[in-house]
C-alpha cells in the first residue's frame, strides 16, 4: 500500500501559505515575470499535492523562469518522492534540478559562481528526494506492521474460537459418556417402579434408594469429568480396574452381562485405562438402549502389547445409529483414536453386534 490518497487540508494550507509568502517577498524586488511565476507556483503547489508528477514537472519548468518558483518546485520533489514510485519521483527531481540549472545560467546570483549554484541545487534536490523516499518507506513499514498486527489478531481470534469449539466438543463427549450410562441405569429402575406399582414397599424403597445413589454417582462422575478437563486429580478418574464395578452396577440394574477379564493387574497407561473404561461404559449403555433384555459379553485381554476389548450382544431391530451427532459410537471412535488405538463396530455373520477396540499398552 502506498500513500497516494489526497493530502490533508492542513498540508494544503501550509503549502499554499509558503508559496504565497514567497511570491509576496519577491513582489517588491522583481518584475512582472516573477510575480506571474509566483502566482503560478502557488497554484502549482496545490496541483502537486493531488497530482505529484504533473505538478512537479510543471513547477520544475516554472523554476527555470523565476526564483519565485524555487520553494514550490523543491517542495514538489519531496512530495513526489513521498507519494509516487521511485522512477516517477526521479523524473520530477531531475526536472526540478534542470530547471534550476537553467535559472542559475540566465539569472545568476551575485557573488555565487554558477558551479557552486549548481552544486547547491543538486544537494538540495538530493536531500529532499532522500527525505521523501525515507518518509515513504517508513509509511509503508508502518502500514505493513499494522496489517501484520491485524492478521495476527485475527489469527489469534480464530485459534481461540477453535480452542473453544474443541473444548465444547470434549465437554459434550465426556458428559455423554457419564450421563448416558447413569441415566440409562436410572431409567431401568424408574421403569420398574412405573410398571410394578404393586411391588412390596421394601422393594420400592430399595429401588428409590438405588435411584438416589445413582444420581449421587452421576454428580460425582461429572465432577471427575471437570477434573479431567482441568487436568486436576487424574488419579481419581475411573480407569481399567473399575470395569468390574461398572459391570456389577449394570447387573444390579437387571442387565445380563458376562465379563471375561483376562488383564487384571495389567500395567496400562492412565489415558488408555480411562479410554478402556469409557468404551465398556458406552457399550453397556448402547446395549441397554438398543438391545434391552439381551445378554452382553465383554472380554478384555492383552494381545501383543495391545489392550483388546471385545463387546458383543445379540442384534435387535433397533440397531445403534452409526451416523449420529458425534457423541455416541462416532465420538467413542475419536476418543480411542486420540489414545493411539482403533475401534471397529459391525454386525457379525452370527447375528451379533460387535464392538472391538485395540489400545496400545504394556503388560504387567
Amino acid at each position: 500500500m502506498t500513500p497516494n490518497g489526497p493530502p490533508r487540508l492542513a498540508a494544503a494550507i501550509v503549502a499554499v501559505a509558503i508559496g504565497a509568502l514567497t511570491a509576496a517577498s519577491l513582489l517588491a524586488t522583481h518584475g512582472p515575470l516573477d510575480i506571474a511565476a509566483g502566482g503560478l507556483a502557488v497554484a502549482g503547489v496545490v496541483v502537486a499535492l493531488y497530482r505529484p508528477i504533473a505538478g512537479g514537472l510543471a513547477l520544475g519548468v516554472l523554476a527555470a523562469l523565476s526564483p519565485a518558483a524555487t520553494p514550490a518546485a523543491t517542495s514538489a520533489v519531496f512530495t513526489a518522492a513521498r507519494r509516487r514510485p521511485l522512477r516517477d519521483a526521479v523524473v520530477v527531481a531531475l526536472t526540478g534540478l534542470a530547471g534550476h540549472a537553467v535559472q542559475g545560467f540566465w539569472r545568476p546570483y551575485p557573488g555565487l559562481a554558477y558551479g557552486w549554484w549548481l552544486l547547491l541545487m543538486a544537494v538540495a534536490h538530493a536531500a529532499l528526494f532522500g527525505w521523501g523516499v525515507w518518509a515513504r518507506a517508513r509509511h509503508e513499514l508502518l502500514l505493513s506492521l499494522r496489517e501484520r498486527a491485524w492478521r495476527a489478531e485475527a489469527e489469534q481470534g480464530r485459534r481461540v474460537r477453535e480452542a473453544r469449539l474443541a473444548e465444547r466438543t470434549l465437554i459434550a463427549r465426556e458428559m455423554h459418556d457419564v450421563l448416558a450410562h447413569r441415566l440409562s441405569l436410572l431409567a431401568m429402575y424408574a421403569g420398574a417402579l412405573e410398571y410394578r406399582p404393586d411391588a412390596p414397599p421394601e422393594r420400592l424403597t430399595e429401588a428409590a434408594g438405588v435411584i438416589r445413589q445413582g444420581v449421587h454417582q452421576a454428580l460425582d462422575e461429572l465432577r471427575e469429568v471437570i477434573a479431567v478437563l482441568r487436568h486436576e486429580d487424574l488419579g481419581a478418574v475411573h480407569s481399567l480396574p473399575d470395569v468390574p464395578e461398572l459391570v456389577a452396577e449394570a447387573v444390579a440394574a437387571g442387565q445380563t452381562v458376562h465379563l471375561d477379564h483376562r488383564c487384571a493387574g495389567a500395567d496400562v497407561p492412565p489415558a488408555v485405562g480411562r479410554t478402556a473404561y469409557r468404551v465398556v461404559q458406552e457399550a453397556l449403555t448402547n446395549a441397554r438402549k438398543h438391545a434391552a433384555g439381551r445378554p452382553v459379553t465383554i472380554r478384555l485381554e492383552i494381545d501383543g502389547g495391545r489392550l483388546v476389548l471385545d463387546v458383543r450382544n445379540p442384534v435387535t431391530e433397533d440397531l445403534p445409529d452409526l451416523s449420529g451427532s458425534g457423541v455416541g459410537l462416532i465420538g467413542l471412535t475419536e476418543r480411542v483414536g486420540l489414545a493411539g488405538g482403533t475401534l471397529e463396530h459391525a454386525v457379525t455373520a452370527t447375528g451379533e453386534f460387535r464392538l472391538r477396540a485395540e489400545l496400545p499398552c504394556t503388560s504387567g
